[in-house]
């Protein structure tokens, strides 16, 4: 089977005849009775669409609102969640906090720590004050030790950390292969759909910061979440990748403190509290974290190089994109940057991968090439394409009244964008559209 795809097939071969990825077919031994002791429901007929009775979906609150908020208003009863990211990001810390919550709402929860003892486990509750009689803690990694708990306790809540490392003693392989990933996740999945227990898996990821396992293991579970952020800043963000009772375009803000994850609610002032005005090469954009605008600040440096090749570097912004925008500038509007090192950075540890910073990353470069100062109440937001023409974005709206709340007297922005914009925010808001790159430069730095 595949780890990037899931296909499968009965040879092993260097290249995956699906998806065309290299060294990622691993041998497994398929179960034929898996999930059969589950299989109690009688066949059930087909009928018309129209004919199915919808229920209203119940819904816990974790007591965490931005937590909530990325669940689509709670976490769903008898679902299972899968949370993936990187070692030391916070997601023991994050299920524990959410243990918590549930057993002050009367819940039972049964945390299974299979990397840490039960006294690790009670050491960090301590640390974040979230111990409590009704969470339960076993160190165990043998599913059937699992599973005889959980008919012994009967939880509301089952949280694994973390499903790779545990196995089910009947098939032969290692913990973490892809067929006890692959069992250990369908017999999870049973559990919360005829147990009625509500389950989290913590996974773990691969260096390029994709779930590890098969891909099939991200097509059983209700809802995937990814834990974004590096872990030598603060800050942590939480985004929905797949969600089949909420929004997918939802995003949770945290910041790592001593006793651990507590919710941003005012992302913007965060970022912001510590720029400094009257510096060549920043400037703020409007960034969308899904449907929520957040403005952060984004520096460029750009000084002459010493070596023979000039270097190109960028922290929260893709290279690649960094490489287009550069050809842009120097070909459409004639900066000479070939003998200069550039460099780029999203204040915060923040990563921002929509085109709508593409018009901020160039007048920052602009700015402290010319070492002019840019407006300091001015938000920029726009994508740049390869003729040097300024496309519109969507969310103009939110961006706006983002900038607005935070003190912002200008917004920079496609022209396009502006459509029935200037007749409602034109009192409140000087909104600048702009057509070309070129105009942009000129209007900010003349």
């Amino acid at each position: 089977m595949c780890d990037a795809c899931g296909h499968s097939q009965p040879k092993w071969a260097g290249n995956c005849p699906s998806c065309k990825e290299w060294n990622t077919l691993k041998q497994f031994t398929e179960k034929k009775d898996s999930g059969a002791r589950y299989s109690v429901k009688e066949r059930e007929r087909s009928c018309p669409i129209t004919d199915v009775t919808l229920e209203p979906v119940e819904r816990m609150k974790t007591g965490l609102g931005e937590f909530d908020r990325l669940m689509g208003g709670g976490v769903v009863v008898d679902s299972l969640t899968l949370l993936g990211g990187n070692p030391g990001i916070g997601k023991s810390t994050m299920m524990l906090q959410v243990a918590f919550q549930f057993c002050k709402s009367g819940k039972k929860v049964l945390y299974v720590a299979g990397e840490e003892s039960k006294m690790q486990t009670s050491l960090r509750g301590k640390r974040l004050e979230t111990m409590h009689h009704h969470l339960f803690v076993l160190a165990d990694t043998l599913f059937s030790n699992i599973e005889k708990e959980i008919e012994l306790i009967q939880p509301d809540i089952l949280i694994v950390d973390s499903v790779q490392i545990v196995y089910k003693g009947e098939v032969a392989s290692l913990p973490g292969s892809v067929t006890q990933v692959k069992e250990i996740a369908m017999e999870c999945m049973h559990m919360a759909k005829t147990r009625h227990i509500t389950t989290f898996l913590i996974g773990h990821v691969t260096k390029s910061g994709d779930l590890a396992g098969p891909r099939v293991l991200e097509h059983i579970v209700d809802t995937v979440l990814d834990f974004e952020g590096d872990k030598d800043f603060g800050y942590r963000i939480v985004r929905a990748h797949k969600n089949r009772f909420g929004p997918t375009d939802e995003v949770a803000m945290f910041q790592m403190e001593g006793k651990g994850l507590k919710e941003i609610l005012h992302p913007s002032k965060l970022f912001l509290e510590e720029r400094q005005e009257g510096v060549t090469g920043t400037v703020v954009i409007a960034s969308m974290e899904g449907t929520r605008a957040i403005l952060v600040e984004l520096q460029a440096l750009v000084a002459p190089s010493h070596f023979s090749t000039s270097s190109r570097r960028s922290t929260g912004v893709d290279q690649n994109r960094l490489a287009l925008l550069l050809a842009v500038l120097e070909k459409k509007v004639g900066f000479h940057l070939a003998q200069m090192d550039i460099f780029v950075s999203i204040t915060g540890g923040i990563k921002i991968v929509e085109p709508a910073a593409d018009l901020a990353i160039l007048l920052a470069i602009a700015s402290s090439f010319a070492n002019q100062v840019l407006p300091k109440d001015m938000a920029v937001v726009g994508e740049v394409g390869l003729s040097g023409e300024c496309r519109s974005v969507p969310w103009v709206e939110n961006r706006i009244k983002e900038a607005m709340n935070m003190g912002f007297s200008k917004m920079m922005l496609p022209q396009r964008s502006l459509k029935g914009l200037k007749e409602r925010f034109n009192q409140k808001i000087d909104l600048i559209g702009v057509s070309s790159v070129a105009e942009a430069i000129k209007i900010a730095i003349g």
